[in-house]
């Protein structure tokens, strides 16, 4: 299979731009995975494709460079190249910190060895809030695994973590008061060892397996 790759163009700002950008793409039988449309600064817009299955990247590029909205492009590593899988911890301000520790300290230990994770954090409260946001990590790029980590979550929370779950999502819990660690598929009670131990789940360059131990609460 042909390689992944990133392409960055700029160009000004209009209708049907993207519209006439993917028609390059399509044309050359690229398979667009991941797309992102950045801030448009001083009338110029960016986007940002990450593009495989195409025999031909130069070929692809040189295209893209020649229509005349393309100010200008750059072929770029894709993110998943660079920052790899995206762990997402939110919850109470003091156990984000905690499991970050472990996550942060986890993941410089897999990615001095080639590995590629990072760790993204946010101090959230309120039932509301918390079910949205767990409802938004599944529409992160690179996001597979999610702690939550506070004293009390259920409810409306409950049902997000059942809903991301379902889409393949990785939920790792501290052990709090509420619903949420039954909904969740791996319950930690210290927090800098839950860091650690999703960190080993998501990492190719760890043997640990969350389906294989036979509890699930620690």
């Amino acid at each position: 299979m042909a390689e992944k790759f990133g392409i960055m163009v700029v160009t000004g700002e209009g209708v049907g731009i993207l519209w006439q950008l993917t028609g390059v793409i399509a044309r050359r039988g690229g398979n667009i995975t991941s797309v992102e449309i950045l801030a448009e600064v001083a009338g110029e817009a960016r986007t940002f494709f990450e593009i495989d299955e195409v025999d031909d990247a130069e070929g692809l590029f040189e295209e893209l460079k020649a229509l005349e909205i393309v100010m200008n492009a750059e072929l770029v590593k894709t993110l998943d190249a660079i920052y790899g899988k995206r762990i997402i911890i939110m919850g109470g301000g003091a156990q984000v910190g905690q499991v970050a520790l472990g996550a942060v300290s986890e993941a410089d230990r897999h990615n001095i060895r080639g590995e590629r994770i990072s760790v993204d954090t946010i101090p959230l409260v309120g039932e509301a809030q918390l079910a949205d946001a767990v409802r938004g990590v599944a529409r992160l790029p690179r996001a597979c695994a999610l702690v939550l980590a506070g004293s009390l979550m259920g409810g409306e929370i409950e049902k997000a973590v059942r809903e991301v779950r379902a889409q393949g999502l990785l939920v790792v819990s501290l052990n709090m008061a509420g619903s949420v660690p039954d909904a969740a598929d791996l319950v930690v009670t210290d927090p800098v060892q839950a860091g650690v131990m999703t960190v080993m789940a998501v990492a190719s360059t760890a043997k640990f397996t969350i389906s294989q131990l036979k509890r699930r609460v620690f």
